[in-house]
């Protein structure tokens, strides 16, 4: 990726332009990768706020992460596209358009996913899902019921997926985390997951998240 010729202020006023003519606001993604080095900076010194702080995470390989014997009383268990996104969109508080919207952005993946709940008693207290791309999986949308949360179901749920993942021919996973989310990180960190690199946006608009 080459850093380009012409004087940034230039390349962000046509940027803004377009995205204007069809409705949108400017978002700029920032990763160590974008070009030119200085953008962030750049961005920043016109006025670009910066939002949504994420890291992605990864682990290098899966055959270090062994199965555990699950507490009495708790049960994981597949489920189909529909079911999933209503459980996470639930949990989220996600209103019924967006649920569907999810649940067929699953079924229409080019990714096959495999997504589960967990049951504790009874109930739904925490669902995730993973999808695998030959050798390399990812994990998305875990999430524990806020009422059950800081009892390690996460860590229970993320682990069964990743022995699954591994049973399906995955070495290696990845997953993306809010920078300040420090629970779900120590979770993460627990399984073995490092940081592998770190990305956010910048926007003028301030309605973004």
């Amino acid at each position: 990726m080459a850093d380009g010729r012409l004087p940034i202020a230039e390349r962000l006023a046509a940027c803004e332009a377009v995205f204007a003519e069809v409705g949108l606001p400017l978002i700029v993604r920032i990763t160590p990768f974008t070009r030119p080095a200085e953008l962030d900076a750049q961005l920043e010194s016109r006025g670009l706020r910066s939002f949504d702080d994420t890291r992605v995470m990864v682990l290098g390989e899966l055959g270090r992460l062994a199965a555990r014997p699950i507490a009495h009383g708790i049960t994981i268990t597949a489920i189909g596209a529909h079911a999933f996104a209503r459980r996470v969109g639930g949990f989220r508080g996600s209103p019924l358009a967006q649920q569907q919207a999810q649940a067929e952005r699953l079924i229409n993946s080019p990714v096959p996913f495999s997504a589960y709940e967990l049951r504790e008693d009874g109930e739904t207290v925490a669902c995730g899902q993973f999808a695998r791309e030959g050798e390399l999986v990812g994990l998305y949308d875990v999430f524990t019921a806020p009422a059950a949360r800081g009892r390690g179901l996460a860590g229970v749920l993320c682990r069964h997926l990743l022995v699954e993942a591994q049973a399906q021919g995955a070495r290696h996973a990845y997953l993306q985390v809010e920078g300040d989310n420090h629970a779900a990180r120590a979770v993460y960190h627990r399984l073995g997951f490092t940081d592998g690199y770190a990305y956010h946006y910048r926007t003028r608009d301030p309605s973004a998240a």
